[in-house]
C-alpha cells in the first residue's frame, strides 16, 4: 500500500468459545474502513490487518490457520516475509481462541496492542494507550452476544481517546456457520459505516437493526393474535394502510399481516398465522407514533 495511506485506528478482533463465533470492530480516520481491515472465515480465524495496511494478511492468514497454524504461528509467518512489516498493524485470534498482536516499529504514536485468551485489541495514532487498555476492559467484563462486547469495546476505546485525527469510519464483521442470510454463507453480520461524524454510535444503531430483523424470536417474545394484541394489529394495519377497518376477519387480517412482513423484510420473524413477535409488534407500535 502506497505511503500515503495509512490505515491509522484502532480495532478489537474476538471469539466467543460458547457460539464459536469470530468477529472483528474497527473504527478509524479513514474512508471505509471496512473494506480493508477486517477478515474472518467461521471455524477458522479472524484477522485485523492496518497502518500501512497489507491486505493480503486477511486472506493469506485465514488460509493459513485453515491449514492448522494458530494464530501466533500465523502472524510469524505474515510478518517475516513483509519487507515493510515494521509498518504494519495487525490482530489475529484463530477458532481456538488463541491469540496474537503485532505492532511494527515504524508505526506512529501511539501504537500498540494487548492479546489475551480470545481476543487482541491494537491501535495506531491514537491519542494514547488507554484506547486500547479501554477496549481489553470492556471485552473481558462485558457480557451478551459477541458482536455486543465487541462493539461496547471499540466504544470505550473511543471514549478514552480513540484515533488522534479523528473520527470517520466503522465496521463489525462477525461469522459463524451458515450464520449468514438464509445459512447459505459465514457471514452473519457485515456492517460498515463509510463516512459518518460518530461512526460507532451509527454502527451501534445498525447493529440493533440488524438484530432487530434478522436474529430468530425468542421463546418468550411469541405472542398469539388475540384480544389486546389483536385490536393493536388491527389498529397499526389500519393506520399503515394494510388494512381497511371494515375488514376485519381473520383472513384479511392474515394477509394484511403478511403483506406487512414481505414489505418490511421481516422474513425471518415470520412465525405463521395466529402469532406475532413482540418485537414486531412494538416495532410496528413506533411507526405509528412517529
Amino acid at each position: 500500500m502506497n505511503k500515503n495511506q495509512t490505515v491509522a485506528t484502532f480495532s478489537i478482533v474476538g471469539f466467543d468459545p460458547k457460539t464459536k463465533e469470530l468477529g472483528i470492530a474497527v473504527q478509524s480516520k479513514f474512508l471505509g474502513v471496512g473494506a480493508v481491515v477486517p477478515w474472518a472465515k467461521a471455524g477458522v480465524g479472524a484477522v485485523a490487518t492496518q497502518s500501512y495496511a497489507n491486505t493480503s494478511y486477511g486472506p493469506e492468514g485465514l488460509e493459513l490457520m485453515a491449514g492448522g497454524k494458530s494464530a501466533q504461528e500465523t502472524m510469524d509467518v505474515l510478518v517475516e516475509k513483509d519487507i515493510e512489516k515494521q509498518s504494519r498493524q495487525v490482530g489475529i485470534v484463530d477458532a481456538n481462541g488463541n491469540s496474537a498482536t503485532f505492532t511494527g516499529s515504524d508505526c506512529y504514536h501511539w501504537a500498540g496492542g494487548i492479546a489475551g485468551p480470545n481476543f487482541a485489541a491494537q491501535g495506531n495514532i491514537l491519542v494514547s494507550a488507554k484506547t486500547v487498555e479501554m477496549m481489553v476492559e470492556t471485552f473481558k467484563n462485558s457480557d451478551g452476544q459477541l458482536s455486543e462486547r465487541l462493539l461496547s469495546a471499540l466504544d470505550a476505546g473511543q471514549n478514552a481517546g480513540g484515533d488522534s485525527r479523528g473520527k470517520q469510519s466503522a465496521a463489525l464483521l462477525i461469522v459463524k456457520e451458515q450464520g449468514g442470510y438464509g445459512g447459505f454463507n459465514d457471514r452473519y453480520i457485515d456492517l460498515r459505516v463509510d463516512d459518518h461524524p460518530e461512526p460507532i454510535k451509527e454502527l451501534i444503531r445498525l447493529h440493533k437493526l440488524q438484530q432487530l430483523y434478522f436474529s430468530k424470536t425468542k421463546s418468550n417474545h411469541v405472542l398469539k393474535i388475540k384480544g389486546e394484541v389483536k385490536e393493536q394489529l388491527i389498529s397499526i394495519l389500519s393506520q399503515l394502510d394494510y388494512l381497511s377497518t371494515k375488514e376485519v376477519s381473520d383472513e384479511h387480517l392474515n394477509r394484511a399481516f403478511k403483506t406487512f412482513i414481505h414489505t418490511e423484510n421481516f422474513e425471518e420473524r415470520d412465525l405463521g398465522i395466529g402469532r406475532i413477535d413482540k418485537e414486531v409488534l412494538e416495532f410496528m407500535k413506533g411507526i405509528v407514533k412517529k
